[in-house]
């Protein structure tokens, strides 16, 4: 599914316009891109949590040349699935949709 499935899906279920539905869609993925960017945590109960990981530095092998490069620590978004999500799946894929 795409950003433009979404907006199409919410724009059918909601009666609001396709622009309406892209300019909330654009918001909340800046809102959470900010926080993520201030290291904030994002919940969004029964959905998940958005989350800044730590990666540590640490040395790794170019495998090309065997050579040992030096990588820096960084950052890296990401999401924790809800359990009641990850249950609604399971269901749901369990019995076939």
């Amino acid at each position: 599914m795409t950003k433009s499935d979404i907006i199409k899906e919410v724009a059918e279920g909601t009666g609001l316009t396709k622009v309406e539905i892209e300019a909330v869609l654009d918001g909340v993925i800046h809102s959470i891109s900010e926080s993520l960017k201030r290291g904030e945590r994002v919940d969004l109960r029964g959905f998940g949590s958005f989350i800044v990981k730590q990666r540590a530095a640490r040395d790794a092998r170019n495998p090309a040349t065997r050579e040992i490069v030096r990588l820096q620590e960084r950052y890296i978004p990401a999401f924790k699935v809800s359990k009641i999500l990850k249950n609604i799946v399971n269901k749901s894929l369990l019995r076939g949709f």
